[in-house]
């Protein structure tokens, strides 16, 4: 199966220039040249890893992985010519998975791309069935009794850590660490609650009770 990788880069050289550079046989590129574009393919040709430049004519690529992020956990390496640390700082605290200014050296930017790749790899396929619910994490494709509910990012991390403890108490300090690994001084105590909170709304079946429970002054368990 081949490893998909939207370009999202206005420079239509530098973008042609990162595939020559990437080119493997297991790679399929799609390239996009505007902001419009990244989103239309990111929706419509569901790749496994985003390339994503800042600076764009018809927007700003940290908007565009904020956007990202509230309904998808793919990698994302931002690339940019944003050299300052409180610009790095931001792209990984949206969630970007490794940042690289330019210039860079392709060398540089295909070895980020590697580690990328092997570690996700170890994560990213998994698949949950159990009383009507079906999550397939490598997909993306999260359903209960056969209707597809949408999962923001941080909701889906929270999901994979439930059911891969079921019946073990999580506290709380560990999933905030999980789930917001960039940037945890900046999330506010009271997100993993809204976080749990909407995600058990998701999973609600009619005449059962949540499949996460709370250990009162300790965290939640996965009861199914």
């Amino acid at each position: 199966m081949s490893y998909k990788i939207l370009i999202a880069e206005d420079d239509a050289g530098l973008n042609e220039g990162i595939r020559l550079a990437l080119k493997q046989n297991d790679i399929v590129f799609v390239p996009a040249y505007t902001l419009q574009e990244a989103w239309e393919f990111f929706e419509a040709e569901h790749p496994k890893m985003v390339l994503l430049d800042i600076n764009f004519p018809d927007g700003n690529g940290f908007d565009f992985l904020w956007r990202m992020r509230q309904v998808s956990d793919i990698p994302v390496l931002v690339i940019t010519a944003n050299d300052m640390e409180l610009d790095e700082v931001k792209g990984l605290t949206l969630g970007a998975d490794d940042y690289i200014t330019k210039p860079f050296s392709l060398m540089a930017l295909r070895a980020r791309v590697e580690n990328i790749r092997r570690r996700t790899a170890k994560t990213g396929a998994f698949l949950y069935e159990k009383n009507g619910c079906r999550f397939d994490f490598e997909r993306l494709d999260f359903r209960v009794n056969g209707q597809e509910i949408t999962l923001s990012a941080a909701e889906q991390k929270l999901l994979r850590l439930f059911v891969t403890h079921p019946g073990q108490t999580l506290q709380r300090n560990v999933l905030v660490e999980h789930i917001w690994i960039d940037g945890m001084e900046y999330v506010d105590e009271n997100a993993l609650s809204v976080t749990v909170s909407r995600l058990r709304r998701k999973l609600e079946i009619k005449g059962k009770d949540s499949p996460i429970g709370t250990v009162y002054g300790i965290g939640y368990v996965w009861n199914m």
